[in-house]
C-alpha cells in the first residue's frame, strides 16, 4: 500500500511539474499562419510568415488576397508572451504602415490591424484578423 502510494504521488507530482513546465513556455511564432482579415468595408485571405534570421531575430512576410491583394516584408516582429505584433509599409501606398496586434493561442492568433500615414496622423483604415498555425 505504502509502495503504490509513493509511485502514484511520484508520478502526480511529475505530471504537474511536467504540465507547470510546459504552461510557463513562451508560445512559438515561428511558422506559417493562415487566416482571414476583416474591415474597412472588406475582407479577405492572410498568410503570414515568421521566420528567424541568422542572428536569432524574428522577421518574415505577409500575403493578403481580397479587393486589394498585395505581399509585403514585415518590418518589424515582437512577442511579448502570448502577444505577437508585427509591421511593414503598405505596398499600393509606401506613405502608409500597417500594425497588427495579436494574441497566441495555441495555434491560433486572433487580434486587430490599423493603418495609419507613416509620418503620424489619425487611424485610416483598421479590423480583425485570425489565423491557424498551419
Amino acid at each position: 500500500m505504502t509502495r503504490r502510494f509513493c509511485l502514484s504521488l511520484s508520478l502526480l507530482i511529475f505530471a504537474t511539474v511536467s504540465l507547470s513546465l510546459h504552461a510557463g513556455q513562451a508560445p512559438d511564432p515561428v511558422g506559417t499562419w493562415t487566416g482571414t482579415w476583416e474591415g474597412a468595408g472588406g475582407n479577405g485571405g492572410i498568410e503570414i510568415v515568421l521566420e528567424k534570421g541568422k542572428d536569432g531575430a524574428l522577421g518574415g512576410r505577409v500575403s493578403v488576397t481580397g479587393e486589394l491583394a498585395y505581399k509585403a516584408t514585415l518590418k518589424t516582429v515582437t512577442v511579448d508572451g502570448q502577444k505577437l505584433s508585427w509591421a511593414y509599409d503598405f505596398p499600393p501606398d509606401e506613405s502608409l504602415e500597417v500594425k497588427m496586434a495579436a494574441t497566441i493561442d495555441g495555434q491560433s492568433i486572433k487580434g486587430i490591424w490599423s493603418a495609419r500615414p507613416k509620418a503620424g496622423g489619425d487611424e485610416l483604415a483598421s479590423g480583425t484578423l485570425t489565423a491557424e498555425k498551419k
